[in-house]
């Protein structure tokens, strides 16, 4: 289906005071009807002819639509699609075109989009569609979904929750009305599937033999620490998802990020440990370092001539106290060293 701009000009203020002269018109003919009715038999014609304009004369209100900034309605007559109004004004169609917008009842509230009133509901399903062209209407701008959070395991199978926002905007109004059913709710399922697509390719921290690039080589790809190439993955995979649906994907963002709670405090402990584990190792090559360099000095000083085991005595106590949680106290020798 491609998309037509329906190209009727913007008449609707010139029809909306036809139809209101047409109404004083038939004021003044059932009056005029009425005054001449007493000397001859044809004021009950005019009497006639202005109740005929009261009955039928709303009918090319039916017709009218007006459309603000970024809205668009799509029109179809007898069930061919006529085009799409796309450009703010105040238009006359032709009162038996219907809007379509499968979607018009479907609030997502992660959108900004108010809830529908229970009696727009009513209306919209018990009358026809002219009556609720406003509800009808197409949003043109650019919104956001925030598609909540989920449970989904990475690719070493830790359960991890992950949340994202996607901006998306209308851009075809055809293949969004007629391509798919709801295009609202096609694009919250795309949304699901691509997240969980990706999710699985990537570790939730740096692992080693990962492949999330899939050129056979393991990187150091991960969920945490890959946010931006992550998000940019899931708005390809759901832009290729939703093209045939109109739809432009124009950003995505991971808003949301943990593992699940189940295993949150064991994979919390789990970082703990490799975090001391990195900082004791740091810690024991800068006192190996340092206890290196006293003895160098001392030797190139020629300050004191120790022996091997007075040497690894030495050693043995500038590591505990260069390596120990706490502050050494200093112990005073006032003897010989021998």
């Amino acid at each position: 289906m491609t998309e037509k701009i329906y190209t009727e000009k913007k008449i609707g203020l010139f029809v909306l005071i036809g139809v209101l002269a047409g109404y004083v018109f038939a004021v003044f003919l059932c009056m005029f009807g009425g005054m001449i009715s007493r000397y001859s038999g044809i004021g009950g014609f005019f009497i006639f002819l202005g109740i005929l304009i009261f009955i039928f004369g709303w009918f090319p209100l039916l017709g009218l639509k007006v459309l603000k900034p970024q809205e668009a309605l799509v029109l179809t007559l007898f069930g061919n699609y006529k085009g799409t109004i796309k450009e703010p004004g105040f238009y006359f169609v032709n009162p038996f075109c219907s809007a379509v917008n499968p979607a018009a009842g479907t609030r997502l509230a992660q959108s900004g989009e108010s809830p529908a009133k229970p009696e727009t509901v009513n209306l919209n399903v018990n009358s026809g569609a002219n009556v609720n062209n406003y509800n009808k209407k197409i949003s043109l701008k650019a919104m956001t979904l925030n598609n909540g959070r989920q449970k989904i395991n990475d690719c070493l199978g830790n359960p991890v929750e992950i949340g994202i926002a996607v901006i998306w905007k209308v851009t075809d109004t055809a293949k969004a009305v007629f391509n798919v059913d709801n295009y609202k709710e096609y694009l919250s399922l795309q949304c699901d599937s691509a997240l969980r697509n990706i999710v699985r390719i990537y570790p939730y921290d740096v692992a080693t033999d990962v492949d999330t690039t899939g050129d056979g080589h393991a990187d150091e790809g991960s969920l945490r620490g890959s946010a931006e190439v992550v998000a940019n993955r899931i708005k390809d995979e759901i832009q290729n998802k939703v093209t045939d649906a109109g739809l432009e994907i124009i950003e995505a963002r991971i808003t949301y990020l943990a593992y699940a709670p189940e295993i949150a405090s064991v994979m919390l402990q789990r970082q703990q440990a490799s975090a001391i584990i990195d900082a004791r190792k740091m810690i024991v090559d800068g006192a190996v370092g340092m206890v290196e360099m006293a003895l160098e000095r001392l030797n190139e000083k020629d300050i004191v001539n120790l022996d091997e085991e007075r040497k690894a005595a030495m050693v043995s106590n500038l590591l505990v106290v260069l390596c120990g949680n706490h502050d050494a106290q200093p112990v005073v020798n006032s003897g010989s060293l021998y």
